[in-house]
């Protein structure tokens, strides 16, 4: 009996959706969201995120996988003049900060990290309200893949722009692999597939042959 197929599909479940309080997976990417004044939407959106240069986690790119937390940024600012985005977060690797004045704060980035992150209800006293938070030191993990409010005079506007934004772009980091974007591991093997002989690792999130397509 022949088989007319070679090669997999990986299926990720609720699209990359964090239950509360659980941590995000070294090297993977993740739904969270951005609040911003409408004034700076076009422009992150066409730029990219400018990190901020200080604040509760240090430097960085300041976002939450609680839409309902950014929903409440910029501080002392109309709802109507906030926009929220939808981003996906490529984490890296990522630091649990989880106590006030944890030794690695302010200096995550330092030791290889490239991720802070937050937990919610986890008792620090800086965050009043206890919901979570992330710290992403590069911007260019982080992508606008859709607006999840805004007033509906500007929404459109900037749906189409980030559509305008879509278009592939390659962006490597150190250490990640150039197959399927990924962070290497010792176990992150390179090869031939044993069919169509096209350059894949075990991490792809899809492989058809080429013969059978």
């Amino acid at each position: 009996m022949s088989v007319g197929f070679c090669g997999w599909q990986a299926v990720h479940e609720e699209e990359g959706h964090l239950k509360s309080g659980q941590q995000a997976q070294n090297g993977r990417g993740y739904t969270m969201y951005h609040g911003t004044h409408k004034n700076n939407a076009a422009t992150i959106i066409s730029s990219g995120f400018r990190p901020s240069k200080n604040g509760l986690l240090g430097p960085g790119v300041y976002v939450s996988r609680d839409v309902k937390k950014a929903r409440a940024y910029p501080l002392k600012t109309a709802d109507s003049d906030r926009v929220i985005f939808k981003l996906k977060v490529r984490v890296g690797k990522v630091k649990k900060i989880d106590k006030d004045n944890h030794t690695l704060q302010l200096s995550w980035h330092q030791n290889g990290y490239d991720t802070a992150w937050i937990p919610p209800k986890c008792g620090m006293l800086a965050i009043k309200s206890g919901k979570e938070e992330d710290c992403v030191w590069d911007p260019k993990r982080i992508t606008v893949v859709d607006i999840a409010y805004a007033n509906p005079q500007i929404k459109s506007g900037l749906i189409n722009l980030i559509r305008q934004q879509a278009a592939p772009k390659k962006v490597n980091f150190a250490g990640q692999c150039d197959v399927c974007g990924l962070r290497k591991y010792s176990s992150h093997v390179i090869q031939s597939c044993w069919e169509c002989d096209k350059v894949i690792c075990p991490f792809m999130s899809k492989h058809v042959c080429r013969k059978w397509n």
